[in-house]
């Protein structure tokens, strides 16, 4: 098993998570069979109670793992499928050390961070990277592994020791240290400073880490002699020093670590050149075979007819708490040959005018929800905002607009339409209203009301479609059943199914017993989609989301030349090469998801 530990130096957010993605990748297009670690040095043992505002949005794993938002973008770049102990927090090695010392695993000793804390992560890592991925036998050849935080933090010590013995465990050739790192440029000098990189790769060595290979953030590529000062003194070749210049998307990351020969350095350092290509000229970089990902990175730079969607949520402050949800939509669009824009409107501005709003404020959200092509209500929790999308789901429902709504976006669909048609008016969810008398959504029977972390329904979940010609069941390539992550504690309260089905409203996917809703339908309308699940974490860029697909083809007037099927190719890999990542996607008019159990 082979090692790349990716870790980030100076400040935080310099993408460490994309850059372990797209290593990961590149290392894929070589050929090899890639897994991924992501170590989160806080003391939760996962990220599902964390505020998105603190911590962006939680990622869902198929097993119900609630894991940093990182995760995704392994999946996506890589096209895998992880598991919860792919992600490794303090909290997480902690809890395992206690449990084992009150078993009495220890006899008696004490229990110390070294050598028990240090040896149980080093074992968790050895364990996780061996695991067989997405189905294959044996295990994967590589294992990246991304440190969250920054070299220094009090809480990452006892991993950085850990990765110290293990790098020395595992031995020279099995283990590659990228170091993600800032090379500032001070506008009024206008010169590259070397000097952060250089402290801080200073006190990686003190904690007993070397540096391989630098990948330095900056706003353009390093200068040649900025190469030569940062090898001289962080003691690293300059061909191991690579630029990691700002870029239009993420998706020139790759591309941009394969031009500079990324690859071929840390293949290098892992000593596999020799056994991916002739001994022969084993000293020239083994070419990543990155066709699809570059054809798809083109389609988007070149991409100008816009598609407007609102995203009508709670979080619009940070956008990262809708990270995979943009993600979907990016994909989706690009699918449909269609420049995104999105346009955040804070769900509480759409609510009536208080003493703390201005009109201003308020006219200047409504215009947003107006002018966009599709209107996206994505989940959430707490009551805050709750009214404006309820809002926001009427003035789509009623002026035709394409809408999905997403886990509490679908609860309020079903909340709405049983205010607005069937005359309840005070219809509400028991998460809101605890004591309404028309509740259209309740608390689910196997929830915790006493415990807040893991206590959901996490994780993939089978929907059985019950209505075959629907829109979701087309867009789904004629599928009888659909795999999709789940991440809610209420759901729509079965026995108002039949009215509310009577009024036009139909419940098209249900679960396995019958009894809990998973997709809802308008009837009459363009397209009007609620899901009680998260399609967003399974979309990937060469694999759109079916439902976000049908909403960007909706907003696009094309969405029946989608649902038929016979245009499919026309309408949405128009100048596309055959053989690129799309062309094997829509093959014959069909559309080929990524969810499990579908027929293609």
């Amino acid at each position: 098993m082979k090692y790349v530990l990716v870790t980030g130096g100076v400040v935080s957010g310099l993408g460490k998570g994309v850059t372990a993605s797209s290593i990961g990748l590149l290392l894929q297009a070589c050929g090899l069979r890639v897994t991924s670690i992501k170590i989160d040095p806080y003391l939760n043992t996962d990220a599902g109670t964390m505020s998105p505002f603190e911590h962006g949005e939680v990622f869902v794993l198929d097993d119900g793992g609630e894991v940093d938002l990182d995760l995704g973008n392994y999946e996506r770049f890589l096209d895998s499928t992880l598991t919860r102990d792919n992600n490794l927090t303090t909290g997480k090695i902690y809890q395992s050390v206690i449990d084992k010392e009150r078993k009495g695993d220890y006899l008696g000793r004490t229990v110390q961070v070294v050598p028990h804390i240090t040896d149980a992560i080093q074992e968790w890592i050895e364990r996780v990277a061996n695991v067989p991925v997405d189905g294959k036998e044996g295990p994967p050849d590589v294992c990246v592994i991304e440190l969250g935080g920054t070299i220094g933090d009090i809480e990452s010590m006892p991993f950085i020791e850990a990765l110290g013995q293990f790098s020395y465990k595992v031995g020279p050739g099995n283990f590659c240290l990228v170091h993600v790192s800032l090379v500032p440029v001070l506008s009024v000098v206008g010169e590259q400073k070397t000097k952060p990189t250089q402290h801080s790769v200073r006190e990686l060595r003190s904690l007993g880490l070397t540096p391989n290979i630098l990948a330095c953030r900056s706003t353009k590529a390093l200068e040649e002699n900025v190469k030569t000062k940062l090898s001289q003194f962080c003691h690293v070749p300059e061909e191991n020093i690579v630029t990691l210049y700002d870029v239009p998307n993420i998706w020139h990351v790759p591309l941009l670590l394969r031009d500079q020969k990324a690859h071929g350095a840390i293949l290098k350092e892992l000593n596999l050149l020799g056994d991916l290509i002739p001994s022969a000229i084993c000293s020239k970089a083994v070419e990543a075979d990155v066709t699809e990902w570059t054809e798809r990175t083109k389609i988007y730079d070149s991409l100008q007819d816009p598609v407007r969607i609102a995203m009508v949520g709670k979080y619009t402050g940070l956008t990262d708490s809708y990270l995979s949800v943009l993600k979907a939509l990016l994909h989706a669009s690009v699918a449909c040959h269609k420049k995104l824009v999105v346009e955040w409107v804070a769900a509480s501005d759409l609510e009536e005018i208080t003493a703390h709003e201005t009109p201003d404020v308020h006219k200047a959200a409504w215009d947003l929800l107006k002018g966009a092509d599709g209107i996206l209500v994505p989940g959430g929790f707490g009551d805050r905002g709750v009214q404006g999308k309820i809002l926001a789901t009427k003035y789509a429902r009623e002026n035709q607009v394409p809408f999905l709504g997403i886990c509490l976006g679908m609860q309020l669909a079903v909340v709405e339409f049983a205010r607005s048609i069937l005359g309840y008016k005070d219809a509400n969810s028991t998460e809101f209203e605890p004591e309404t008398s028309s509740p259209c959504v309740i608390f689910m029977p196997e929830g915790s009301t006493t415990h807040m972390g893991g206590t959901m329904r996490l994780g993939s979940r089978r929907t059985h479609f019950q209505v075959p010609d629907c829109k979701t069941a087309k867009l789904y390539g004629n599928a009888k059943y659909v795999d999709e992550r789940h991440r809610h504690r209420y759901e729509v309260n079965p026995d108002m199914i039949p009215e509310i089905e009577n009024a036009g409203l139909s419940f098209v996917g249900k679960d396995g017993t019958g009894r809990r809703m998973e997709i809802v339908e308008l009837q009459n309308h363009p397209y009007f989609v609620g899901v009680q699940f998260h399609p967003e974490f399974k979309s990937r860029p060469g694999k759109p989301s079916a439902l976000f697909l049908g909403l960007i083809a909706a907003a696009s007037g094309c969405l029946e030349a989608v649902l038929q099927g016979g245009k499919m190719n026309k309408v949405l890999i128009n100048g596309m090469a055959n053989g690129t990542a799309m062309g094997k996607f829509y093959q014959n008019g069909n559309v080929y998801s990524n969810g499990n159990g579908l027929h293609h």
